[in-house]
């Protein structure tokens, strides 16, 4: 293998081997000459001109040779270039009006090689000097050039007979070429605003026999007209998605659809909300709303809850069509076409896999780049693309180990964008810098938690393929995809009370970075079983302060009926009746019935007055009685304490007993049906004892005591 030092020696050889084996010989044969006699020479002298082969690799002379009829040959030395040479003929070596025989001759050590022998009059060969174009005029689009036509040391003779005229526009390379008239030519539906350019040759009748060279080039503008076709706005939201943020910006009409000056822009905003705003900008007098290059036009105009936009451009003689574009949602793009990256220095190409099937509302792709860190529109360019097709390219100049975020949107037909994907890429990529933070967030006795901070993109210098984690010799990868969100990772497998160094950095197609360090030390075994420990005890507290809960709620009247309910077969409960829960603020507050409704309008059962018995005294109280119509009658609050008293106990004695009776009643099934004579006699036998009025098993299975309704 060749070493650096000696590959530049074998490229020279390369290249130039096939010179130094080539076998030497005569030189190749001159072209035949051309000859004539320019009328700006006032020595009158022949003038010939002749080219060269392509053979220069040996020294070689090149002779004009001439002989007149009758007389000896004659010779002169040429000079020029490596592909045309020239030599003279003086006045005193030829003979006017006469004919002449010429031709050149190559000569070198290996030989010599002879052209093709011309002759012609030298009365023949005069040559007028070309004409002078002068002015021109734009509607209709005219040049005028003046005759020249005389022989020097002699007056104006005839003027130019025959003339041609070749134009060009100025961008274009080939000629078109057309006959003129005397002294002036038209051009009919030039494109308008366009350089052309101009060349006139013409002939002399009866004077000179050659036709004149062609004129030096005259250029001039055609006339202006409206300027046609759309402008290509597009709108820079640096790296991030959000209107608020983007910037209004347009490329500049090329001259083929300026057709004129451009004067200014009109720019219509349109917002979220419904209104409009029109802005008027001028192109030729400088503000801070509107800055424009070569290339390029910017709105320093917010643009926030702007939902579209258009704008035209317009001259003298007219404006554009508008060209619209609705501005983004913000909010986060998802991935939903891959796209496939190459840069260089000089170019950007991007591809992607085209769709089974367009969509009909598809207009087209456009692929941006935007160079990171850059202010708004700079470091900034976009390419439309049509819909059939999967690659875009931009040029420009692309700097090393820079990051530049490339950006796939689609286009559709009512200008509305979507972006599809985006990809960072380097034009040549670098070492990234170092993990700008790295550290341990959590530590146990076995394992222990990391946490870092990305590289910033403007300190990658290329694309980071993953991170690497390394301890005790050993090496982990950890994935740089934007999935891995959390810039944590859990490093296992410790030894409990150990110190341990752990480093991190990122890589790239260049290489790995810098090292980012930190230490730590994970926690003792015995901590960590006494930690263990100080949970479960904490767990049995727990346990039993549940258990003793249990248990002191037996105590209760209201915790044994929700452990009745609990533990046998399900009854009604009367505290889930909106009605008794009227009822109880009835009773407390006479006034509550205004403000409390009775949100069943429908209730299932009847509602009732519950009348507290109370002791054989009280009940046969006059004072106490009970109407017909369930109210009763006597003033409940003149009753004093010792009444009040034995009420409570006469209360909590019933209580008792109906709950001992649901206790009962709650486990036997109310399927069986009694018939009336049965409920009867069951009544009669029941009659003897006013204790026993109300222990039916129905009513103690389902009619609430006082005691309930009030606790509601």
């Amino acid at each position: 293998m060749a070493r650096p030092g000696t590959r530049w020696i074998l490229s020279i050889l390369l290249v130039n081997l096939p010179k130094c084996l080539a076998s030497p010989g005569p030189p190749p044969t001159p072209s035949t000459p051309e000859c004539h006699i320019p009328s700006e020479d006032h020595d009158i002298r022949i003038h010939c001109v002749s080219k060269t082969g392509l053979d220069h690799q040996t020294a070689t002379t090149y002779k004009l040779h001439w002989e007149s009829d009758g007389s000896n040959p004659h010779w002169s030395q040429m000079t020029g270039t490596s592909e045309r040479v020239h030599g003279f003929i003086r006045r005193d070596q030829y003979y006017s009006h006469s004919g002449l025989h010429v031709w050149v001759q190559a000569e070198n050590q290996h030989g010599s090689a002879k052209s093709v022998k011309i002759s012609f009059n030298t009365g023949d060969i005069m040559r007028p000097p070309p004409p002078s174009v002068t002015h021109s005029s734009q509607e209709p689009f005219v040049i005028y050039w003046e005759p020249r036509c005389h022989l020097p040391g002699h007056s104006e003779g005839n003027a130019y007979t025959e003339c041609e005229v070749r134009h060009r526009a100025e961008a274009d390379q080939g000629w078109l070429e057309d006959e003129g008239g005397f002294g002036v030519y038209t051009l009919d539906s030039p494109q308008p605003y366009t350089y052309y350019q101009f060349q006139v040759r013409c002939f002399c009748a009866d004077i000179f026999g050659l036709m004149s060279d062609w004129s030096a080039v005259y250029k001039v503008r055609s006339a202006e007209a409206a300027p046609v076709g759309e402008l290509d706005v597009w709108r820079d939201c640096g790296l991030s998605s959000s209107s608020s943020e983007c910037v209004l910006t347009w490329k500049t009409l090329p001259t083929f659809q300026a057709r004129g000056r451009i004067l200014g822009y009109e720019v219509k905003l349109f917002y979220s909300y419904g209104a409009t705003a029109l802005l008027n900008v001028s192109a030729a007098e400088p503000s801070g709303q509107l800055v424009c290059d070569e290339m390029r036009c910017h709105l320093n105009s917010s643009l926030k809850g702007v939902s579209a936009v258009s704008v035209s451009a317009y001259g003298a003689h007219g404006a554009t069509s508008p060209a619209r574009l609705a501005m983004p949602t913000p909010g986060k793009n998802n991935d939903e076409q891959a796209v496939h990256l190459k840069m260089d220095s000089e170019s950007l190409n991007a591809s992607w896999d085209l769709p089974s099937q367009l969509s009909d509302n598809l207009k087209e792709y456009v692929v941006q780049y935007k160079q990171a860190g850059r202010p708004p529109v700079q470091g900034f360019d976009w390419v439309r693309v049509h819909k059939s097709q999967a690659t875009g390219t931009l040029k420009g100049q692309f700097e090393n180990c820079t990051a530049y975020q490339v950006s796939l949107f689609t286009v559709s037909h009512n200008s509305s964008i979507h972006h599809l994907s985006s990809v960072i890429g380097y034009s040549l990529q670098g070492i990234s810098s170092k993990v700008p933070s790295f550290k341990v967030i959590t530590i146990e006795a076995t394992h222990v938690t990391l946490f870092w901070k990305p590289v910033p993109l403007l300190q990658r210098k290329g694309v980071i393929l993953c991170y690497q984690i390394g301890v005790d010799q050993k090496v982990k990868n950890v994935s740089a995809s934007p999935q891995h969100d959390s810039m944590t990772f859990v490093l296992e497998h410790l030894s409990p009370g150990q110190e341990y160094e752990v480093w991190m950095r990122a890589v790239t197609e260049a290489g790995p970075g810098a090292n980012t360090t930190t230490r730590f030390k994970t926690k003792d075994q015995e901590a960590f079983g006494y930690k263990l420990v100080l949970v479960l005890v904490a767990v049995i507290f727990c346990a039993f302060l549940i258990s003793l809960a249990l248990c002191a709620c037996r105590v209760e009247n209201n915790a044994c009926l929700l452990l009745t309910l609990c533990c046998y077969e399900k009854v009604p409960d009367p505290s889930n009746s909106h009605i008794f829960r009227h009822m109880k603020h009835q009773f407390n507050d006479p006034l509550a019935w205004i403000c409390v409704p009775v949100v069943e309008p429908h209730p299932k059962i009847s509602q009732l007055e519950v009348v507290e018995r109370q002791s054989q005294a009280f009940e046969s109280s006059p004072e106490n009685t009970s109407r017909p119509d369930g109210q009763l009658v006597g003033d409940e609050c003149s009753q004093t304490d010792r009444e009040g008293d034995q009420r409570e106990d006469a209360v909590r004695e019933e209580e008792c007993e109906r709950t001992e009776g649901r206790r009962r009643y709650g486990r036997e099934e109310y399927s069986k049906m009694i018939d009336s004579d049965e409920e009867r006699d069951r009544e009669d036998s029941l009659s003897s004892s006013e204790e026993k009025e109300f222990t039916s098993g129905y009513e103690k299975h389902f009619m609430p005591t006082p005691m309930e309704i009030l606790e509601v």
